[in-house]
């Protein structure tokens, strides 16, 4: 089933700055234009899908992983160029080869996670597996764009022929400058290039005395750009090499441009998958920004909005209050009244912003628990209708609007009018809007209208389709709350609104008294009911501060009785001390006394006088301990399961300690390097856990290594030449390669050295830098430059 949304609608509700924002927040060319292009979906399956979708998108941006999408680059007219047996330049075929490197690094990505989100998964199959090609295409070419020596043997050989040309003219021209006869004869001791060819500096008054090709003179003539005579042969067969090379390049660049013609296809499928990839990426990073959920649609037919906020404000980062708009049983009509600048017309494209987004399959900015049916068709007239250019007034207009609304909805349509019937009579601009809207909820239209009409805020009172709803209006600071209130009809507040705006007081006091004689029976109903929501709203106030202010007393007091029970028990404790201390003592005097019945021969006396002691001192112990630990008790309660591993508090070390053993009425704890033997009665309920460690504790181990390389670093490395090229091997033999190449650097005295690994899918890359993390020849490694190379090398400074 097609959904079709009228342009107009589109426009009132500002659709097309929610599509901007989902495309803003893409990272390919694709993407963004999908983005744009969002449809809306005729099923409710559909959007289901769309919605779920999202939320794999939403779970994966909670676990901190972001779609591998680097060096994806639209290159769907090159494809389509090398599919028609054109030629692509090299910059064309190097990105190619990182789409291709990219594709296989998000194919591998998400079936790695394919458990977690399934539906990413079977998108990311579609992405072709074309990595032999990406390499070859990869090592076709240098760092900084030209094509590679190894792209063919012949091309190895014209070039060894180009530079070996290169060296016997320049070879024989160092002898001519060396020559004596020769050299005063040039204005400059120099050889330069003039039309691809050698040439010295010669003074046209020895033009008859230096035989050779004058390719180009001076802008004063002085000076003629001769192309000795024994030079001519060589520059031709130089010419020549060079043609050879020019042809196998170009031979090269074809060759490679089949091939990828050859997959075109499969490479711009997955163009459309990863677009597909990053718009859902997208989505789930706006409804983040959004802070927006996916509501129950699902067979709904009551509309229930939790905390409704407005996108666009959202998106402007303005402060919005937000609101519940509900609409259930019979109901099929809101009526928004209020003051003006209240927030009527930001609830009226709310709601239509929202069912335009669902439709589309994306969360709206509304809470958890919100309720929205998917409707068909939605319809608007938002704002100034008027239309000079057909001869229309803005009433006019407006009913024109009204009229092809009411032709067009159908059940299960959405219908929001701002300000109905607003610009004429309100008598007769009433009538029609009555009857409008009668007319669209007899079609089973769902209807959210503003008004300031004091016949359409009776409706809810007569008829249960209407409901009535008002945006708040604070009397003491004489300015809106933009807090929505269902089930109440507002006054318009027009003459506060005016005073607020600057209207001249007098001219205000005025006005209040002509509406008070002249305004009708309802209009001065709703002025009693809001005088007396004013008081009642003041006495609400003031019960609240009363309240926390009895909540404060209450916790004080709370705090107090838990303080003097503190102390009463610390004094207990002391006492139940004291006496043990006393008992001590006693036990003391009691043996001084067995010595005198010993030595009176009265054994049995003094045994009996003994026990009595010492059971009274036991027992007067026990009355300490059960004190002190009842103390401990106030602060925290004992934990229900103490246990060897578990972490508990010391009442009196006053930090958490871990049980090592316990043993009866003791426990073994530690305490950092500290262990003891302390009551069981003296821990209590655990206040924090054990420190939790890093998860991943090696995660940032490569970032650490490099910033410490690249601290230990001078801020720049001298230039060189001295190259190692290691694309395409494995690993293994590509570190065997690297050390050989360390060996001779180090040997010969270089200061620094280029690593060339490649892009791919950074395993070769992530391999070489650890192992010169670690590597003694090496004081410092960097990634190179744009000009260098990029992360497709690593540049590397020997130790000295």
């Amino acid at each position: 089933m097609t959904v079709q949304i009228a342009q107009r609608t589109l426009e009132d509700l500002g659709y097309a700055e929610v599509l901007r924002a989902l495309a803003h927040r893409c990272r390919t060319e694709p993407g963004r234009e999908r983005a744009l292009a969002r449809p809306f979906l005729g099923t409710e399956e559909a959007v289901a899908e769309a919605l779920a979708l999202v939320t794999e998108s939403r779970r994966l941006a909670q676990e901190q992983f972001s779609l591998p999408l680097g060096g994806v680059t639209d290159l769907r007219s090159a494809l389509e160029l090398a599919a028609k047996h054109g030629l692509l330049e090299p910059r064309q075929l190097i990105a190619a080869a990182q789409l291709l490197f990219a594709f296989v690094r998000t194919r591998e990505a998400l079936e790695e996670r394919q458990h977690a989100v399934p539906r990413l998964a079977a998108i990311s199959k579609r992405l072709p597996q074309l990595e032999a090609l990406a390499t070859r295409l990869d090592r076709s070419f240098e760092a900084d764009g030209e094509i590679s020596d190894r792209a063919s043997p012949a091309l190895r050989e014209a070039r060894d022929r180009v530079r070996g040309l290169h060296r016997r003219i320049k070879a024989q021209l160092d002898e001519l400058l060396h020559d004596e006869g020769f050299t005063p004869k040039l204005r400059e001791n120099y050889y330069t290039i003039r039309n691809g060819r050698y040439v010295v500096p010669v003074v046209s008054n020895y033009r008859g005395e230096v035989p050779g090709i004058v390719h180009n003179a001076s802008q004063t003539g002085q000076t003629l750009f001769v192309e000795p005579e024994g030079l001519v042969g060589l520059g031709n067969d130089l010419a020549i090499a060079q043609s050879l090379v020019t042809e196998e390049e170009r031979r090269i660049l074809q060759e490679l441009t089949n091939l990828l013609g050859r997959e075109s296809d499969k490479a711009l499928e997955g163009i459309a998958a990863v677009a597909e990839l990053d718009e859902a990426e997208a989505a789930a990073v706006l409804a983040a920004d959004l802070r927006a959920s996916t509501p129950d649609f699902s067979g709904v037919e009551d509309l229930a909005l939790v905390r409704l906020r407005h996108p666009r404000l959202v998106l402007r980062d303005a402060e919005v209050v937000p609101n519940d708009v509900e609409m259930k049983g019979e109901a099929r009509a809101l009526v928004v009244s209020g003051p003006n600048a209240g927030g009527k017309t930001v609830t009226l494209t709310a709601v239509g912003l929202c069912a335009l987004m669902l439709r589309a399959g994306l969360p709206i900015p509304a809470g958890e628990g919100s309720r929205m049916p998917l409707y068909q068709t939605v319809h608007s007239t938002v704002g100034d209708a008027q239309d000079l250019s057909q001869g229309l007034s803005t009433f006019s207009a407006h009913v024109v609007r009204l009229r092809d609304i009411s032709l067009s909805v159908t059940k299960n349509s959405l219908v929001l009018i701002d300000e109905i019937a607003a610009d004429t009579d309100p008598r007769e601009g009433a009538a029609i809007a009555i009857a409008v809207l009668e007319e669209l909820l007899g079609k089973g239209a769902v209807v959210l209208v503003t008004t300031h009409l004091e016949e359409l805020k009776a409706l809810a009172h007569l008829d249960p389709r209407f409901l009535n709803a008002r945006v708040g209006f604070d009397a003491k600071r004489m300015a809106p709350t933009y807090k929505l209130q269902l089930g109440a009809a507002g006054a318009s507040s027009a003459i506060e609104v005016a005073a607020r705006m600057g209207l001249p007081s007098h001219i205000c006091e005025r006005a209040r008294d002509l509406a008070l004689n002249a305004g009708g029976a309802l209009a001065k109903a709703l002025t009693a009911t809001e005088e007396e929501r004013r008081k009642l709203t003041e006495e609400l106030e003031r019960a609240k501060g009363a309240a926390v202010e009895a909540e404060r007393l209450r916790k004080e007091l709370e705090e107090q009785k838990v303080q003097f029970e503190r102390e009463r028990k610390a004094r207990l404790m002391r006492f139940n001390e004291e006496v043990a201390a006393a008992s001590e003592q006693a036990a003391a005097e009691v043996q001084e006394l067995l010595k005198v019945l010993r030595a009176q021969s009265n054994e049995k006396a003094a045994s009996e006088a003994r026990s009595q002691l010492l059971q009274r001192m036991d027992e007067a112990n026990q009355r300490a301990k059960a004190a002190r630990a009842e103390l401990f008790q106030v602060e925290a309660p004992a934990p229900a399961d103490l246990r060897v591993g578990a972490w508990a508090r010391h009442s009196g070390l006053n930090k958490d300690v871990e049980i090592l053993e316990l043993h009866g009425e003791q426990a073994l704890v530690a305490a950092g390097i500290l262990k003891m033997r302390v009551p069981v009665s003296e821990l209590s309920g655990t206040r924090g856990g054990k420190p939790k460690e890093s998860k991943f504790p090696d995660r940032n181990k490569q970032a650490q290594q490099l910033q410490r390389a690249k601290a230990a670093a001078p801020e720049s490395v001298p230039a060189t030449n001295y190259r190692c090229d290691v694309r395409g091997m494995r690993a293994e033999d590509a570190l065997g390669e690297l050390e050989s190449f360390l060996d001779r650097g180090m040997r010969s005295g270089e200061e620094a050295a280029i690593i060339i690994h490649g892009h791919g899918t950074g395993a070769l890359r992530q391999a070489i830098r650890d192992y010169l993390a670690a590597s003694p020849y090496i004081r410092m490694f960097r990634p190179g430059e744009n000009h260098e190379g990029g992360d497709g090398v690593t540049v590397v400074a020997f130790r000295a």
